[in-house]
């Protein structure tokens, strides 16, 4: 299995204006724009599907109990809310043979 590379929005919207032939800052707000509005959209309540790559929504977790690792004292965790993804069919790779 390959190591994972993360990569910046600096450095994806640099290959998207090499790319594409548009200005690194175009290229930069445009994916920045893109981004915010896929939260503003979910973070409503609503999912955005993109065709082919996949789909954004808001996953709820519960209320629990955890432990403090350096105490191991038990303390409550509150519920939250985040921004879940879920890939298409197509962009699912598995190690099946």
């Amino acid at each position: 299995m390959a190591k994972a590379e993360n990569i910046s929005l600096r450095e994806l919207s640099d290959k998207l204006a090499d790319e594409l032939g548009v200005s690194k800052a175009a290229s930069y707000e445009g994916l920045k724009e893109v981004f915010e509005h896929v939260a503003k959209t979910v973070h409503s309540g609503a999912r955005v599907s993109i065709f082919g790559f996949g789909t954004f929504s808001l996953k709820e977790r519960k209320a629990r109990t955890g432990r403090n690792p350096q105490t191991g004292a038990t303390i409550k965790i509150a519920a939250s809310k985040s921004i879940g993804f879920k890939p298409a069919s197509s962009q699912k790779k598995t190690g099946k043979k």
